[in-house]
């Protein structure tokens, strides 16, 4: 079993039901990815008998104040609340039940070995056991889940389970800002794992042969983080975290053309700054995106058994620049494409399919938060 499913589906003392009997048979799910600059929320349906199909109902991308989000965890719930009740607004749905997720840093994350064949009550007691060694909490302090992933090679008397922990404030905040706005949180899972389900869905999609066998380096350029994951066979072989994304551009519009941080950031979001932006300030950030990601996939090869990456896919606020693929792939000598989350659902006639090509790399995590609610796995 790869390793791209909820790990933090039960948390112990949380108010909130989760009903995964009602979760199994959900027709509609919200995703809400919170992050740094913004909120994205997405509503998936589901129709069908497996194979399932599904559409894109609606979503929004709605900005966040930038002292809202601290080290990944929420600094300011009632102003993640309104951000949370206004994104709801704007996207005019009556579905309630949502998934969210806790940054990776957020989250001690630890591979164990335990004997096959346990029942379910001897498993648990046996990850908590295990889970007093490597988790520097009190566990009374912690949300604690687990996932078996499948037998131990060449041992098949034990099985290998992936252990997780977040300290509960982290899990309560995120769980009271959404409740202030109305929501009713089913699950709580990890943003790069959702991020990695759901492009692990997409390559299937956008590659040749479902890209079997491939190497295939997914770059999100955040705005603060820009995050390396690889994948094999939808497998995740490397993960490493640049301090490096979007900020800087706004911060060379805000230094070239004397603009507040406000002013900067709606002004690269409407297109509405000078000619010479592009050659001035554009193309420049996109040569230093290029030269870190360059950067990182030698970081990648050094420091792992392989020796090429495939394809490079974008994702993030930065993916849909215009040319930036060109000049990634020109750096590296990689194929380079934007991915698509969507690229096997219909599409609502709610939704403007020239705006989703634009927002689509930045929805990853959101729509991959939203399929993980279909799952009651």
């Amino acid at each position: 079993m790869a390793i791209n499913t909820s790990i933090l589906k039960k948390p112990l003392d949380i108010k909130f039901d989760l009903d995964f009997g009602q979760l199994a048979g959900a027709s509609r799910m919200l995703g809400v990815d919170i992050s740094a600059s913004s909120i994205k929320m997405v509503e998936l349906s589901r129709k069908g008998k497996p194979p399932y199909s599904y559409s894109l109902e609606r979503y929004v991308i709605e900005p966040m104040p930038t002292d809202a989000l601290q080290d990944g965890g929420i600094n300011q719930i009632e102003q993640v609340s309104e951000c949370l009740r206004n994104a709801l607004k704007r996207m005019g749905t009556r579905q309630k039940k949502a998934v969210m997720a806790l940054p990776l840093t957020a989250v001690i994350t630890k591979k164990i070995n335990v004997p096959a064949g346990l029942r379910e009550d001897d498993l648990e007691f046996q990850v908590e056991t295990e889970a007093n060694q490597y988790v520097p909490f009190a566990l009374d302090e912690v949300n604690l889940d687990f996932q078996v992933i499948g037998p131990v090679p060449n041992y098949p008397e034990e099985v290998e389970v992936l252990l997780a922990a977040a300290r509960k404030d982290k899990v309560e905040d995120r769980v009271a800002a959404a409740l202030s706005a109305g929501l009713k949180v089913e699950v709580m899972d990890i943003e790069q794992f959702a991020a990695q389900s759901m492009f692990a869905r997409a390559i299937t999609q956008q590659l040749p042969d479902e890209g079997k066998d491939k190497v295939v380096a997914l770059i999100d350029i955040g705005a603060s983080v820009t995050r390396i994951n690889v994948l094999l066979n939808g497998e995740s072989v490397y993960m490493r975290d640049l301090s490096f994304g979007g900020n800087q551009l706004t911060q060379e519009i805000q230094n070239q053309f004397n603009l507040s941080p406000e002013e900067a950031e709606t002004a690269k979001r409407n297109g509405t700054l000078p000619e010479n932006y592009s050659n001035d300030v554009l193309k420049p950030f996109c040569e230093t995106v290029a030269l870190e990601v360059s950067r990182a996939l030698q970081f990648f090869f050094t420091s792992t058994q392989y020796t090429q990456v495939d394809f490079i896919f974008l994702s993030g606020g930065c993916a849909s620049i215009p040319g930036l693929e060109e000049i990634i792939s020109g750096r590296t000598n990689v194929i380079t494409q934007i991915v698509n989350p969507f690229a096997d659902m219909a599409l609502s006639g709610r939704v403007a399919q020239r705006q989703l090509k634009m927002d689509a790399p930045v929805l990853l995590t959101a729509s991959g938060l939203a399929m993980r609610g279909f799952d009651p796995s």
